[in-house]
Protein backbone atom coordinates (compact mmCIF):
# COMPACT_ATOMS: atom_id res chain seq x y z
CA UNK A 1 0.00 0.00 0.00
CA UNK A 2 2.76 2.24 1.19
CA UNK A 3 4.29 1.66 -2.37
CA UNK A 4 1.23 2.33 -4.25
CA UNK A 5 0.74 5.89 -2.16
CA UNK A 6 4.35 6.42 -3.04
CA UNK A 7 4.03 5.67 -7.21
CA UNK A 8 0.74 7.56 -6.56
CA UNK A 9 2.36 10.75 -5.38
CA UNK A 10 5.58 10.72 -8.10
CA UNK A 11 2.67 10.14 -10.84
CA UNK A 12 0.93 13.49 -9.62
CA UNK A 13 3.78 15.26 -9.33
CA UNK A 14 5.14 14.35 -12.76
CA UNK A 15 1.60 15.45 -14.07
CA UNK A 16 1.55 18.92 -12.24
CA UNK A 17 5.44 19.20 -13.73
CA UNK A 18 4.33 18.60 -17.33
CA UNK A 19 1.61 20.95 -16.78
CA UNK A 20 3.95 23.77 -16.43
CA UNK A 21 5.72 23.19 -18.45
CA UNK A 22 2.91 22.99 -21.05
CA UNK A 23 1.93 26.17 -19.56
CA UNK A 24 5.32 27.70 -19.80
CA UNK A 25 5.68 26.40 -23.67
CA UNK A 26 2.25 27.85 -24.80
CA UNK A 27 3.29 31.23 -23.32
CA UNK A 28 6.89 30.83 -25.35
CA UNK A 29 4.92 29.91 -28.74
CA UNK A 30 3.50 33.42 -30.58
CA UNK A 31 -0.21 32.22 -31.55
CA UNK A 32 -2.15 34.92 -32.42
CA UNK A 33 -5.94 33.98 -32.99
CA UNK A 34 -7.31 34.57 -36.31
CA UNK A 35 -3.37 34.83 -38.20
CA UNK A 36 -1.50 32.47 -39.45
CA UNK A 37 1.38 33.62 -37.17
CA UNK A 38 2.33 30.43 -34.96
CA UNK A 39 6.29 31.53 -34.64
CA UNK A 40 8.23 30.89 -31.21
CA UNK A 41 8.99 34.57 -29.68
CA UNK A 42 13.11 34.19 -31.05
CA UNK A 43 14.72 36.96 -32.17
CA UNK A 44 13.94 37.88 -35.73
CA UNK A 45 15.89 37.65 -38.75
CA UNK A 46 15.24 41.11 -40.68
CA UNK A 47 12.84 44.11 -40.73
CA UNK A 48 10.59 44.74 -43.39
CA UNK A 49 9.66 48.57 -43.60
CA UNK A 50 6.07 48.61 -45.24
CA UNK A 51 5.03 51.73 -47.50
CA UNK A 52 1.50 52.68 -48.49
CA UNK A 53 1.00 54.84 -51.54
CA UNK A 54 -2.27 56.75 -49.90
CA UNK A 55 -3.47 57.41 -53.79
CA UNK A 56 -4.57 53.78 -53.97
CA UNK A 57 -5.76 54.18 -50.33
CA UNK A 58 -7.47 57.20 -50.47
CA UNK A 59 -9.59 56.19 -53.50
CA UNK A 60 -11.85 54.09 -50.83
CA UNK A 61 -12.45 56.68 -48.94
CA UNK A 62 -16.20 57.41 -48.61
CA UNK A 63 -16.25 59.80 -45.66
CA UNK A 64 -14.00 61.63 -43.78
CA UNK A 65 -12.88 61.68 -39.99
CA UNK A 66 -10.65 64.42 -38.40
CA UNK A 67 -8.13 60.75 -37.69
CA UNK A 68 -7.97 59.81 -41.40
CA UNK A 69 -4.67 61.93 -43.55
CA UNK A 70 -6.81 61.39 -46.81
CA UNK A 71 -9.45 64.30 -45.34
CA UNK A 72 -6.66 67.15 -45.05
CA UNK A 73 -7.29 67.98 -48.07
CA UNK A 74 -4.47 70.25 -49.30
CA UNK A 75 -2.53 68.89 -46.09
CA UNK A 76 -3.08 65.17 -47.20
CA UNK A 77 -0.27 62.99 -48.06
CA UNK A 78 1.32 62.79 -51.95
CA UNK A 79 4.14 60.60 -51.16
CA UNK A 80 4.73 56.78 -49.54
CA UNK A 81 3.52 57.33 -45.97
CA UNK A 82 4.82 54.85 -43.43
CA UNK A 83 2.61 51.65 -42.44
CA UNK A 84 4.88 50.03 -40.55
CA UNK A 85 8.68 48.84 -39.24
CA UNK A 86 7.80 44.55 -38.73
CA UNK A 87 10.38 42.39 -37.35
CA UNK A 88 10.29 38.83 -39.72
CA UNK A 89 11.58 35.83 -39.84
CA UNK A 90 13.19 33.77 -42.83
CA UNK A 91 10.61 30.84 -43.02
CA UNK A 92 7.97 33.80 -43.50
CA UNK A 93 6.50 33.83 -40.12
CA UNK A 94 6.95 36.46 -37.80
CA UNK A 95 6.35 37.14 -33.94
CA UNK A 96 4.16 39.42 -32.78
CA UNK A 97 2.74 41.23 -29.08
CA UNK A 98 6.08 40.31 -27.72
CA UNK A 99 5.51 41.97 -24.95
CA UNK A 100 2.82 43.44 -22.23
CA UNK A 101 3.53 47.23 -23.07
CA UNK A 102 0.96 49.07 -23.85
CA UNK A 103 1.18 52.14 -26.51
CA UNK A 104 1.82 55.44 -24.66
CA UNK A 105 1.45 58.67 -26.83
CA UNK A 106 3.29 61.11 -24.19
CA UNK A 107 6.28 58.55 -24.68
CA UNK A 108 6.44 60.15 -28.95
CA UNK A 109 5.54 63.82 -27.97
CA UNK A 110 8.41 65.02 -29.32
CA UNK A 111 8.07 63.24 -32.76
CA UNK A 112 4.12 63.62 -33.23
CA UNK A 113 4.21 66.25 -36.26
CA UNK A 114 6.63 63.90 -38.08
CA UNK A 115 4.51 61.09 -37.67
CA UNK A 116 1.11 62.71 -38.05
CA UNK A 117 2.73 63.99 -41.42
CA UNK A 118 4.71 60.30 -42.45
CA UNK A 119 2.79 58.31 -40.66
CA UNK A 120 -0.53 59.33 -40.72
CA UNK A 121 -3.89 56.86 -40.54
CA UNK A 122 -5.70 56.69 -43.99
CA UNK A 123 -8.54 54.96 -41.96
CA UNK A 124 -11.24 56.53 -39.96
CA UNK A 125 -11.45 52.73 -37.89
CA UNK A 126 -9.61 52.31 -34.85
CA UNK A 127 -7.17 48.48 -35.66
CA UNK A 128 -6.79 46.03 -32.58
CA UNK A 129 -4.06 46.91 -30.22
CA UNK A 130 -2.69 43.59 -28.36
CA UNK A 131 -4.66 43.81 -25.19
CA UNK A 132 -8.36 43.54 -26.49
CA UNK A 133 -8.82 46.76 -27.36
CA UNK A 134 -8.95 49.32 -30.10
CA UNK A 135 -6.69 52.32 -30.50
CA UNK A 136 -4.72 54.61 -32.90
CA UNK A 137 -2.57 53.33 -35.55
CA UNK A 138 0.70 54.38 -33.71
CA UNK A 139 -0.71 51.90 -30.78
CA UNK A 140 -1.26 48.72 -33.20
CA UNK A 141 2.36 48.95 -34.77
CA UNK A 142 3.94 49.54 -31.66
CA UNK A 143 2.07 47.07 -29.54
CA UNK A 144 2.01 44.25 -32.47
CA UNK A 145 5.56 44.95 -34.28
CA UNK A 146 7.87 47.39 -32.17
CA UNK A 147 7.69 45.08 -29.26
CA UNK A 148 9.36 42.48 -31.21
CA UNK A 149 12.18 44.56 -32.46
CA UNK A 150 14.51 43.49 -29.31
CA UNK A 151 17.53 43.44 -29.04
CA UNK A 152 17.82 46.01 -31.72
CA UNK A 153 14.86 49.00 -30.45
CA UNK A 154 14.25 48.77 -26.90
CA UNK A 155 11.51 51.22 -26.71
CA UNK A 156 8.21 52.84 -27.97
CA UNK A 157 10.33 55.97 -28.40
CA UNK A 158 13.25 54.14 -30.24
CA UNK A 159 11.01 52.50 -32.41
CA UNK A 160 9.00 55.02 -33.84
CA UNK A 161 12.14 57.56 -34.31
CA UNK A 162 14.45 54.74 -35.52
CA UNK A 163 11.61 53.75 -38.38
CA UNK A 164 11.17 57.35 -39.03
CA UNK A 165 15.03 57.71 -39.53
CA UNK A 166 15.09 54.89 -42.15
CA UNK A 167 12.28 56.22 -44.12
CA UNK A 168 13.78 59.14 -44.67
CA UNK A 169 16.96 57.96 -45.65
CA UNK A 170 15.32 55.49 -48.20
CA UNK A 171 13.21 58.00 -50.04
CA UNK A 172 11.19 55.87 -52.59
CA UNK A 173 8.82 58.41 -53.78
CA UNK A 174 11.94 60.89 -55.05
CA UNK A 175 13.53 57.73 -56.50
CA UNK A 176 10.31 56.73 -58.64
CA UNK A 177 10.30 60.51 -59.48
CA UNK A 178 13.87 60.33 -60.57
CA UNK A 179 13.13 57.78 -62.72
CA UNK A 180 9.96 59.34 -64.33
CA UNK A 181 7.58 57.48 -62.29
CA UNK A 182 5.17 59.81 -61.12
CA UNK A 183 1.88 60.11 -59.83
CA UNK A 184 -0.82 59.75 -62.86
CA UNK A 185 -4.58 58.71 -63.59
CA UNK A 186 -3.76 57.82 -67.01
CA UNK A 187 -0.03 56.29 -67.38
CA UNK A 188 0.69 53.22 -65.85
CA UNK A 189 4.64 52.11 -65.69
CA UNK A 190 6.41 48.64 -65.81
CA UNK A 191 6.66 46.60 -62.90
CA UNK A 192 9.84 45.63 -63.91
CA UNK A 193 10.64 49.39 -64.12
CA UNK A 194 9.74 50.18 -60.72
CA UNK A 195 11.47 47.13 -59.29
CA UNK A 196 14.89 48.06 -60.98
CA UNK A 197 14.56 51.52 -60.14
CA UNK A 198 14.34 50.57 -56.04
CA UNK A 199 16.79 47.93 -56.87
CA UNK A 200 19.71 50.54 -58.46
CA UNK A 201 18.82 52.99 -55.32
CA UNK A 202 19.35 50.73 -52.71
CA UNK A 203 20.80 47.66 -54.17
CA UNK A 204 17.98 45.07 -53.22
CA UNK A 205 14.96 43.95 -54.04
CA UNK A 206 11.44 45.27 -53.31
CA UNK A 207 8.25 43.86 -52.61
CA UNK A 208 5.48 45.63 -53.99
CA UNK A 209 1.56 44.76 -53.36
CA UNK A 210 -0.98 46.16 -55.68
CA UNK A 211 -4.90 46.65 -55.53
CA UNK A 212 -6.97 46.51 -58.94
CA UNK A 213 -3.55 47.50 -60.73
CA UNK A 214 -2.76 50.22 -58.24
CA UNK A 215 0.29 50.21 -56.51
CA UNK A 216 -0.82 50.00 -52.34
CA UNK A 217 2.25 49.14 -51.13
CA UNK A 218 6.00 48.79 -51.22
CA UNK A 219 7.96 47.13 -48.77
CA UNK A 220 11.88 47.29 -48.35
CA UNK A 221 13.98 44.68 -46.29
CA UNK A 222 16.51 45.35 -44.14
CA UNK A 223 19.45 43.21 -42.16
CA UNK A 224 19.27 44.43 -38.64
CA UNK A 225 22.03 47.04 -38.85
CA UNK A 226 19.59 48.33 -41.66
CA UNK A 227 21.82 47.40 -44.44
CA UNK A 228 19.44 46.85 -47.86
CA UNK A 229 18.53 43.24 -48.10
CA UNK A 230 16.41 41.52 -50.43
CA UNK A 231 12.62 40.65 -49.61
CA UNK A 232 12.79 36.86 -49.51
CA UNK A 233 10.69 34.37 -47.16
CA UNK A 234 12.94 30.61 -46.69
CA UNK A 235 11.50 27.30 -47.90
CA UNK A 236 13.31 24.37 -46.70
CA UNK A 237 16.52 25.73 -45.78
CA UNK A 238 16.46 27.44 -49.58
CA UNK A 239 15.56 31.83 -49.80
CA UNK A 240 13.49 32.67 -52.93
CA UNK A 241 12.86 35.93 -53.50
CA UNK A 242 9.27 37.46 -53.28
CA UNK A 243 7.68 37.83 -56.56
CA UNK A 244 5.34 41.40 -56.78
CA UNK A 245 3.46 39.88 -59.72
CA UNK A 246 2.03 37.77 -57.07
CA UNK A 247 -0.60 41.03 -56.77
CA UNK A 248 0.69 43.16 -59.48
CA UNK A 249 0.23 43.35 -63.10
CA UNK A 250 3.02 43.74 -65.59
CA UNK A 251 2.12 47.36 -65.76
CA UNK A 252 0.46 49.46 -62.67
CA UNK A 253 -0.81 52.31 -61.42
CA UNK A 254 0.16 55.39 -59.38
CA UNK A 255 -2.72 56.95 -59.06
CA UNK A 256 -3.04 60.40 -58.21
CA UNK A 257 -4.66 60.92 -54.93
CA UNK A 258 -8.04 62.40 -54.99
CA UNK A 259 -9.25 62.93 -51.57
CA UNK A 260 -12.37 63.17 -49.99
CA UNK A 261 -13.59 67.24 -50.45
CA UNK A 262 -16.70 66.34 -47.93
CA UNK A 263 -16.83 67.66 -44.65
CA UNK A 264 -15.55 65.86 -41.64
CA UNK A 265 -18.33 63.68 -39.71
CA UNK A 266 -17.65 63.91 -35.99
CA UNK A 267 -17.81 60.47 -34.45
CA UNK A 268 -18.20 58.50 -37.74
CA UNK A 269 -15.84 55.77 -38.28
CA UNK A 270 -15.65 52.86 -40.14
CA UNK A 271 -13.73 49.38 -40.64
CA UNK A 272 -10.15 49.63 -41.24
CA UNK A 273 -9.13 48.27 -44.29
CA UNK A 274 -7.62 45.04 -44.76
CA UNK A 275 -4.64 44.52 -47.27
CA UNK A 276 -4.90 41.25 -48.93
CA UNK A 277 -0.86 40.32 -49.74
CA UNK A 278 1.61 37.72 -49.94
CA UNK A 279 2.98 37.73 -46.47
CA UNK A 280 -0.81 37.19 -44.89
CA UNK A 281 -2.19 39.19 -42.55
CA UNK A 282 1.39 41.02 -41.46
CA UNK A 283 -0.19 44.10 -42.95
CA UNK A 284 -1.90 45.01 -40.19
Amino acid sequence: MKMASLFAQLLCILMITMASIAIIEAKRIGIEIGSREVAEFREFDYFVLALQWPGTFCHRTDHCCSSNACCRRSNAPTEFTIHGLWPDYNDGTWPACCTHESFDEKEISTLLDALEKYWPSLSCGKPSTCHGGKGSFWAHEWEKHGTCSSPVVHDEYSYFLTTLNVYFKHNVTSVLKEAGYVPSNKEKYPLGGIISAVQNAFGATPLLICKNGAVEELRLCFYKDFKPRDCVIGSTGQSFVLSSRSSCPHYVSLPIPEYASFAIEPGVESAETTISSVLGDEAL
